[in-house]
């Protein structure tokens, strides 16, 4: 699951770098830690035609609940996001993700040699705008000890697949996330 992530100025500049139209909405910076409900940048389009925006993280569910995260392996199967994973795909660029360890700890989890973390999401319109939900998948063997599930993410070279082209979309769902690093603010030492 990803509950909450972090985006800097530079991740906002790797959508403008990436994108070659940019929503009127994101000329206003924002940098921190984001949380669902909140407005955050996305990178969205079709076909060859990526664009830049922000859009409110989450979708309300049918008991009024807000939904943040899918399960790749289900998004398909399920009628509340079957049809946004096939037609309105997004990708959700972060410094860094946190979960939480059994003993309510927050641990960071990044990449050393990239900045920027593509997670890949999807969207679809609401009565207030658009709203977007990031797809999660099995844990890999980095986040595996604080939690079992994490973002599905890409490679740079993904976004313009995994937006544009319809028929990847079952390959993508079931591609392994690469390997992370972490970190622990506080993080209880054994002297055994």
């Amino acid at each position: 699951m990803c509950g909450r992530y972090y985006i800097d100025s530079d991740v906002e500049r790797e959508i403008y770098r990436i994108a070659q139209e940019i929503d009127e909405n994101m000329r206003e910076e924002r940098t921190g830690d984001i949380y669902p409900s909140q407005d955050a940048p996305v990178i969205y389009g079709r076909g060859d035609r990526l664009r830049g925006g922000k859009m409110k993280w989450g979708l309300t569910g049918k008991d009024k609940s807000l939904l943040i995260n899918a399960r790749a392996e289900t998004a398909l199967e399920r009628p509340t996001f079957s049809d946004s994973v096939r037609q309105r795909r997004c990708v959700i660029p972060a410094r860094h993700f946190y979960e939480w360890n059994r003993e309510k700890q927050k641990v960071t989890f990044y990449r050393k040699e990239k900045a920027t973390l593509y997670l890949a999401g999807f969207y679809r319109g609401q009565e207030d705008g658009p709203h977007f939900i990031i797809l999660t998948t099995q844990a890999n063997a980095s986040v595996r000890p604080v939690h079992e599930r994490m973002p599905l993410i890409l490679e740079e070279e993904e976004i313009r697949l995994w937006i544009g082209e319809d028929s990847r979309v079952g390959s993508f769902l079931n591609k392994s996330s690469p390997l992370l690093e972490r970190r622990q603010d506080y993080e209880q030492m054994s002297l055994f």
